[in-house]
């Protein structure tokens, strides 16, 4: 199983960028997918998931109307809309699988982890 995620860079302040995550050796459709972040000296946190069916999301609190979250089973990849980026934005990004389930702040649920791309965002 891959989790490729990619779309990361270095952006000023109030840029946009969105981020994917393609999967490969996996029934896509079946997973809950999600997007954690790590800054440097800090520890990973959950920014945003989306069901196996798209019909349940959930944002982190920090990104609530900066960032959304979507799939597309047929492109076996999830995306990560991130709008009005800000300093604090700046972290490594990577993505999650989770078989079933719904979306959730718990890292342990996933069984699946991606390598990270990199967002910078510059004041």
């Amino acid at each position: 199983v891959q989790l490729q995620a990619s779309g990361g860079g270095l952006v000023q302040a109030g840029a946009s960028l969105r981020l994917s995550c393609a999967g490969s050796g996996l029934t896509f459709g079946r997973y809950t997918l999600a997007w954690f972040r790590q800054a440097a000296g800090k520890e990973r946190e959950f920014v945003g998931g989306i069901s196996w069916n798209g019909r349940s999301a959930a944002i982190a609190d920090s990104v609530k109307g900066r960032f959304t979250i979507s799939r597309d089973n047929a492109k076996n990849t999830v995306y990560l809309q991130m709008n009005s980026l800000r300093p604090e934005d700046t972290a490594v990004y990577s993505c999650a699988a989770q078989l079933g389930g719904i979306p959730t702040t718990t890292q342990a649920a996933y069984n699946y982890w991606g390598q990270g791309t990199l967002v910078t965002v510059s004041s």
